[in-house]
């Protein structure tokens, strides 16, 4: 590691994934080309007394001795299961081992919001027993929403900046731009960062609540509609998303595979509605990111649009993407379409969602796009996989509290 000083170039060198289209790079990759969704019915949530039994059904982690020692399996929330089985991978990706961390100082950020799971378990434990001695050794450390960050540092023994991003549904794409921001800025060589969302019915009742999920039941794969004009609602999803990010000299140095790279990296805020999306502020994050990175629209060959398939939020941002792309050559689409809304993870998984596109020269489907509404006929969506170069994208993502994010990634 050195000292801060001169700007460096920022590159991802391995990426991860556990997500309801896939549990590896390639199947992803695959589902993405193809068009295939993961979204599918919980029966159990209506029982439970949602809505909507929607969901991205994402495989459950199974973690043995061999994986992780019993003990600190104790300590992991669900959602650190999955940024565990992403990051091995992103590891192995970037051709990181064991010797290598034991030996350099390597940093963890990941965006995470909530460990309901844990929380609620603990306290249904006290109500029923009413002695804390019943909640275990591991509870505390499922129960923080720092919960993945702190069991990734000690699994992988990462002695780096280590911290856990809380900024709703951009809270992972605020974890790359931040891990971008610490390599570019010379205080850290490499970072591990990424997202995690918890995928239990008792994470997401609360946005049940709010009557924004699809009530599509009936037709699954057909429920996440983004920019379509009969669109009714989002589905929610999860799991968990990691990048490997590091100084472009170092990984040369060590013979490191370079994916792509952070090029720009952009944000906002609102300043208005805590539930009420702003076109200026999703606006603003974009061309932000376009600034860092040095790059103007008519560079951009793809969009992932942060699009969740809300009548309201989805309106706004194809304002706002028509207000900079009209006209353009960018295609867009919204990978939510396929994968549901992957919430605190949604950020990290669209980028390494990105990455594939680039490395394998094609742009995803925005599927169930049929009908365009008064603000998405302006935009280049495409509702079917396109063969085509990719060297440059912009993701966005943008969260409850007005929080808004953008990346551009650049290939190399």
């Amino acid at each position: 590691m050195t000292g801060a000083g001169k700007q460096r170039k920022v590159v991802i060198t391995g990426t991860g994934i556990w997500s309801c289209i896939g549990t590896d790079v390639a199947t992803v990759g695959r589902s993405l080309l193809e068009g295939r969704s993961g979204i599918g019915v919980q029966r159990e949530r209506l029982d439970y007394g949602y809505r909507s039994a929607l969901t991205g059904i994402v495989p459950e982690p199974v973690l043995t001795k061999a994986d992780v020692s019993r003990h600190m399996r104790a300590c992991m929330s669900e959602e650190a299961k999955y940024a565990f089985l992403a990051s091995r991978q992103a590891f192995s990706s970037a051709g990181i081992d064991a010797d290598y961390l034991a030996a350099h100082e390597v940093g963890c950020i990941f965006g995470n919001d909530t460990s309901a799971k844990a929380v609620i378990e603990s306290a249904q434990t006290m109500a029923d027993g009413h002695d804390s001695a019943m909640l275990g050794y591991g509870s505390v450390f499922q129960c923080l929403t720092s919960s993945v960050t702190m069991n990734l540092g000690a699994i992988f023994h990462l002695r780096g900046a280590n911290f856990t991003v809380g900024a709703a549904c951009a809270s992972s794409t605020h974890a790359i731009g931040l891990a971008a921001m610490l390599v570019r800025q010379g205080l850290q060589d490499v970072v591990l960062c990424g997202g995690a969302q918890e995928t239990n019915l008792l994470s997401l009742s609360s946005f049940d609540a709010l009557q924004v999920f699809s009530m599509r039941m009936d037709a699954p794969t057909a429920a996440s509609r983004p920019f379509d004009r009969h669109r009714d609602g989002l589905v929610p999803s999860g799991g968990a998303a990691a990048l490997v990010v590091e100084d472009y000299d170092h990984a040369v140095a060590r013979g490191a595979r370079i994916i792509a790279e952070v090029a720009g990296y952009g944000f906002s805020g609102n300043g208005g509605g805590i539930s009420s999306p702003d076109e200026r502020g999703c606006r603003t994050a974009m061309e932000r990111a376009l600034d860092d990175a040095g790059t103007s629209v008519g560079d951009i060959d793809y969009v992932n649009a942060h699009a969740t398939s809300t009548p309201q939020g989805d309106a706004v941002e194809a304002k706002a993407l028509s207000g900079l792309f009209a006209g353009e050559h960018a295609l867009i689409s919204s990978t939510k379409s396929m994968t549901g809304h992957e919430c605190w993870m949604a950020g990290a998984s669209e980028a390494v969602y990105c990455t594939i596109m680039m490395q394998n020269d094609f742009v995803a489907p925005n599927i169930n796009f049929c009908e365009p509404d008064e603000y998405s006929k302006e935009l280049n969506i495409t509702p079917v996989a396109v063969r085509t170069p990719v060297n440059t994208v912009l993701s966005n993502s943008f969260g409850f509290g007005g929080t808004n994010a953008a990346l551009v990634l650049r290939k190399i």
